[in-house]
């Protein structure tokens, strides 16, 4: 379902996208590449100088290598259009602060500690906090046994899906329909 029509006549002033492609590399390591850009639909005056309408003010890309235990084995950071060319672009090296960090594991958190205002680039950090459910998602079936439906119902543990959204949530309809054998009453989790 689309959102609802505007309601009013509007124009476009400014797009930003952000992309996050996962690749299982053939030694076993997975790279997680997130790209965020800005473009703006008219020339924009920058203190660098006049970006036109349609070039990007920030296209900047940030690379994992994690392993499948969602580990940061090497990180890099990429700028390849910055509003302050000559110094947004010099912060990449400071990426790999994360190398060793787990996307599981407080990433958030930490990642907040080691790169955010004047120690990172507010945009490239932008990015981190969407990678853990990204790979998340890129694992599940390859790296992850999501055990959808009846394959969830035949194994002894929980399905790791459960609980970590609305839909699925144990007391809830979805649960009872796609995953019965561990629904949860509202009654029985009130009192455990």
């Amino acid at each position: 379902m689309p959102l609802s029509p505007p309601a009013s006549r509007r124009s476009l002033k400014h797009t930003r996208t952000i992309e996050v492609e996962a690749f299982a590399r053939d030694d076993g390591l997975w790279d997680v590449d997130a790209r965020i850009r800005d473009i703006k639909t008219r020339d924009a005056k920058l203190a660098s100088g006049v970006r036109p309408a349609g070039m990007p003010i920030h296209d900047l890309w940030l690379r994992l290598t994690i392993n499948t235990q969602m580990t940061i084995i090497d990180a890099e950071a990429v700028s390849d259009a910055v509003p302050y060319p000559g110094y947004c672009n010099t912060i990449g090296p400071a990426y790999k602060s994360l190398i060793g960090l787990n996307l599981m594991k407080g990433f958030r958190q930490q990642l907040n500690e080691r790169l955010s205002g004047i120690d990172g680039c507010t945009h490239l950090t932008e990015l981190g906090p969407i990678l853990p459910t990204a790979v998340v998602q890129a694992f599940a079936g390859d790296v992850f046994k999501t055990r959808d439906g009846a394959d969830a119902d035949a194994q002894g543990t929980k399905p790791f899906q459960l609980d970590r959204c609305h839909a699925l949530r144990s007391d809830g309809p979805a649960v009872a329909k796609y995953y019965p054998r561990w629904v949860v009453k509202p009654d029985e989790s009130e009192s455990s």
